[in-house]
């Protein structure tokens, strides 16, 4: 369960992110109202996650999930380029993640 905890608070760490960018210094009212929502269930979360798994292990799953799709967002939505390089290390990444979790 702590699991699955830490991988739904890597997705809202994306959301709230991404919500962080478009509410332009909080001047927008719903990415601002996204935001809170979103940095406030990934922290429950995580923090759920941390009664059970090494700290550690879970703040580094909970960043690489995070930082892999707040990308893939930022590519969707046509503000980033993805390029061969940025791809790779994306999978490096994501190999690391998947390493941590193994290795635990």
């Amino acid at each position: 369960m702590a699991w699955v905890a830490l991988i739904v608070s890597g997705m809202l760490e994306a959301v709230w992110a991404t919500a962080l960018g478009a509410s332009h210094n909080f001047a927008k009212k719903k990415p601002t109202i996204v935001f809170i929502v979103a940095i406030v269930l990934s922290m429950v979360g995580l923090s759920f996650a941390m009664t059970t798994l090494p700290t550690g292990t879970a703040y580094a799953v909970w960043v690489g999930i995070g930082a892999v799709l707040t990308v893939v967002l930022a590519v969707v939505r046509k503000q980033e380029r993805l390029t061969v390089a940025r791809t790779a290390l994306l999978v490096v990444l994501i190999g690391c993640v998947v390493g941590l979790k193994a290795a635990s």
